[in-house]
């Protein structure tokens, strides 16, 4: 039994293999599912079964292959051989079809002017014909209508002035036509050029769009504003179609065939040089709207429209050389007037439609074979007066925005404002970002207002590089340059007015201290900026660097001198409210009440500094209590103060002393030991050797580097000990009398003379 089954099994594989190798393989797929459905071991018999069958194949494939392997060998070889002729055969098949070209080129010549000759000939005979009939009316009539050649000559003339005059007046209508045409055009090329499908440009065709031109005999153009709109939107003019010219053929005809074509000739380029430098007169208000530079351009190109057709219709009526010599003439007139009526404007927005009139005019003209290198020479001249105009438009928008500023921390309650200012300025502090709302950012609301209007000044500065045919470097230049002006010119001047100005007081100043910090910082973004619009690299050989970072720093810089100068003003003023009693007998026993309000200005002030850099905060720290000590020491030097008792001297002492505490408070961090008491030095010295009476220890070692007052200089002490001596006589009228006051006295006496002597010793 299960040798049955083993059969059936072999049979039954046998036979799926044999439709697997007949079949399509899209109907394997049931047969194979039939052996997986069996449950018995089945699937795994039919596999060993197919290895077997594929290793039948692969050696019936391998046999096959040897047995042709040598044909094919042979025929590789034989078939290499036959290309050697091929190439052969190709080279003569390509030679006799050029010499078959040759040949048969002279033939199609031939042909041609075969065909055009008979043409010519059938035009003539047709032509004979005609003027046989006409033969018998003109024979009746010859001497009864026919004028005179004179008065032909009169009658062509005077149908030519008509002419004249009438392109003179509607030249501007020809204009007006050619440059919407060539500005159509340049639009449609730019179309294309975005699909990089730019294709050849041909001479330009003057589309009349929203209403048709027709033109009567004499040259008149009339404006037909009733034509159907429909109709004229597919119309295509030349400047044949607006203008009809066929007074200039026919007088020029009758001038040749009477052998004057001379004289026509003179008269009439003549008399287009007398209209060309009509038509270059600008009217006086030309620069006040771009409308007046419109109907200018318009005549300029209108004219030489006109002088291009006749130069390419008539045979010399008017040479290259002519129209050439006409164009130089008017390109100089041209040049002159725009950069006259051009240095008027300080409109930015009219230079830049006067921009693109002059690039359309140039464009037109240059489309023609005029030449127009000086014209977009100018245009640099113009960008020049552009940029000018834009400067000073900004210096207002700069001086608006400082002027509107709180000088305060921007206050920021949730994280849509937070956002509002970050998208406008690039401020990016981690500490700040981590802090709950509400919170401050340091900048004040100036600082994303000016970056953000010079970015608008950038993009108002490319818009006038468009279709100046410049490469994305020279834009990219042009760019850079104009900023770095706005940079160091206009908002370098703003910034520095601003710190000039009287009300702008210490809170202020170190606010602007921190808003050119940040804008410094954000220079960069900038220099980004422009990148993305220009799409030149950065590093690209020649480019020009942003100067922002030299601007923002010397406003700084401004600003922190302008912190010592009013800090020292303020001071000033705290010191002219010092009431001292010179002639008090004792002190009060406390500091001097103006010099306690003094020193609290001073810890308040320094408070609000430690949002300074450190280098920042110290110097203005040390200067404040440099110029308190010096004017302390004046005050004591003054020459107006004649005495000074020894009271006064105390009260004074305590005072000084309140300053050395202050210094040793540490108001601004960062200091050295005991630097900024070193700032009153010479003070305590000098009243330390009032206070002490140690003028021996101090005449002893004297210009010793190791003195105890080497600070106190000779003339300083003697002025000093002169107003106490002059005291000492007004006090004590009976001093005479008693010992220890003479004593004393001669003792003063004795020190003056030794210090005169010191004084008198330097001064040699």
């Amino acid at each position: 039994m299960a040798e049955n089954e083993m059969l059936e099994y072999i049979t039954e594989h046998e036979r799926i293999l044999q439709e697997i190798e007949s079949t399509d393989t899209a109907c394997v797929g049931p047969t194979l599912r039939s052996i997986y459905d069996d449950q018995s071991n089945a699937h795994k018999r039919f596999m060993e079964k197919l290895d077997v069958r594929i290793r039948n194949h692969d050696r019936e494939i391998e046999k096959m292959c040897n047995f042709h392997h040598q044909g094919f060998v042979d025929a590789i070889t034989e078939l290499l051989k036959v290309r050697t002729d091929a190439e052969k055969l190709m080279g003569q098949v390509t030679e006799a079809n050029r010499r078959l070209q040759e040949a048969g080129r002279e033939v199609t010549a031939q042909t041609e002017e075969v065909i055009r000759c008979r043409i010519q000939q059938r035009n003539m005979a047709t032509t004979v014909e005609k003027l046989q009939l006409c033969i018998p009316g003109v024979t009746v009539n010859t001497f009864t209508h026919v004028p005179s050649l004179a008065e032909i000559k009169e009658i062509s003339m005077s149908d030519l002035k008509d002419f004249l005059e009438s392109i003179r007046k509607h030249s501007d209508k020809v204009g007006e036509t050619a440059m919407r045409q060539a500005q159509q055009r340049r639009t449609f090329n730019s179309a294309v050029a975005k699909q990089h499908n730019i294709g050849h440009s041909t001479k330009p065709l003057y589309s009349v769009i929203g209403h048709s031109l027709s033109h009567t005999p004499n040259g008149m153009l009339i404006n037909d504003d009733t034509a159907d709109e429909d109709e004229t939107d597919d119309e295509i003019l030349t400047a044949q179609d607006l203008v009809d010219f066929s007074p200039v053929y026919r007088c020029l005809h009758i001038y040749a065939v009477l052998g004057d074509r001379e004289t026509f000739e003179n008269y009439y380029r003549k008399q287009r040089k007398k209209q060309a430098r009509l038509v270059l007169q600008p009217q006086a208000s030309m620069h006040e709207t771009v409308e007046g530079y419109r109907r200018y351009f318009n005549q300029i190109v209108g004219f030489f429209v006109v002088e291009d057709h006749i130069l390419h219709a008539t045979q010399g009526l008017v040479t290259r050389a002519f129209t050439s010599e006409l164009w130089n003439m008017a390109l100089s007139k041209i040049i002159a007037v725009l950069r006259t009526h051009s240095s008027y404007c300080d409109d930015p927005d009219l230079v830049l439609e006067l921009k693109n009139l002059i690039v359309i005019f140039a464009d037109t003209l240059q489309d023609y074979g005029f030449t127009v290198n000086r014209l977009f020479d100018l245009l640099f001249e113009v960008r020049d007066q552009y940029n000018e105009t834009l400067l000073k438009k900004w210096a207002v928008v700069f001086r608006e925005i400082f002027e509107l500023d709180n000088y305060s921390p921007i206050p920021v309650d949730t994280e849509e404002e937070y956002n509002l200012v970050v998208s406008r300025f690039p401020f990016h502090d981690t500490d700040i970002e981590k802090q709950d709302f509400p919170k401050k950012l340091p900048m004040s609301q100036s600082v994303p207002q000016i970056y953000t209007q010079v970015k608008e000044f950038i993009y108002a500065s490319l818009k006038f590089s468009e279709s100046l045919h410049r490469s994305s470097t020279e834009i990219d230049d042009m760019l850079r340059k104009s900023t770095n002006l706005l940079l160091t010119r206009t908002l370098n001047s703003c910034l520095q007015n601003l710190i000039k100005k009287p009300h702008i007081g210490l809170t202020e100043l170190v606010q602007i201290i921190i808003n050119t910090t940040h804008l410094e910082q954000a220079c960069k973004y900038l220099e980004e900026f422009i990148t993305n619009i220009t799409n030149v690299s950065p590093e690209t050989v020649h480019t020009t660097r942003l100067y922002g970072l030299s601007t923002f720093k010397d406003a700084r810089h401004s600003a922190e001198g302008e912190i010592y100068t009013k800090l020292n003003q303020k001071i000033d003023e705290f010191i002219q409210l010092a009431d001292y009693e010179w002639g008090m007998s004792e002190s009060d026993g406390r500091a001097s009440g103006y010099l306690m309000d003094l020193i609290n200005f001073l810890r308040s002030t320094f408070q609000v500094f430690t949002h300074l850099p450190g280098k920042v905060a110290q110097t203005a720290c040390m200067s404040a209590c440099k110029h308190l000590a010096t004017s302390l020491m004046q005050m004591l030097l003054d020459t107006e103060l004649k005495q000074i008792s020894m009271g006064a001297i105390q009260q004074f002492n305590l005072d000084v002393i309140q300053c050395e505490l202050f210094a040793s408070s540490e108001p601004v961090p960062g200091f050295q030991g005991d630097t900024l008491q070193l700032a009153f030095i010479d003070l305590r010295q000098l009243l330390d050797l009032f206070m002490v009476w140690d003028w021996s220890t101090y005449l002893a070692d004297y210009g010793q580097p190791t003195s105890k007052y080497l600070r106190v200089n000779p003339a300083t002490a003697l002025a000093l000990l002169e107003k106490m001596k002059d005291t000492s006589k007004k006090n004590n009228i009976f001093s005479q009398f008693r010992k220890n006051d003479r004593d004393k006295q001669k003792l003063i006496e004795t020190v003056v003379k030794q210090l005169r002597t010191l004084v008198n010793g330097m001064s040699s």
